[in-house]
């Protein structure tokens, strides 16, 4: 199910607030999800280039969507 079609269904039962505070929810516990990736990569930062990291970050959050 993609996320509008799961926005529109909430619509048909809750508020529009409702569902934008559920929405925000969901996207704030992402937010932390992929800070709680990088965190360990952060530690590289001084000692391997910005670059490195940076991709580090990025293969780990994009990994998460193959869990």
């Amino acid at each position: 199910m993609i996320k509008d079609t799961a926005v529109q269904i909430l619509l048909e039962h809750f508020s529009e607030g409702m569902v934008r505070t559920i929405v925000d929810a969901i996207a704030e516990d992402e937010r932390e999800e992929c800070a709680k990736l990088c965190m360990p990569e952060i530690g590289k930062f001084y000692k391997e280039n910005v670059i490195d990291t940076m991709l580090d970050c990025e293969f780990a959050i994009r990994a998460r969507v193959q869990e």
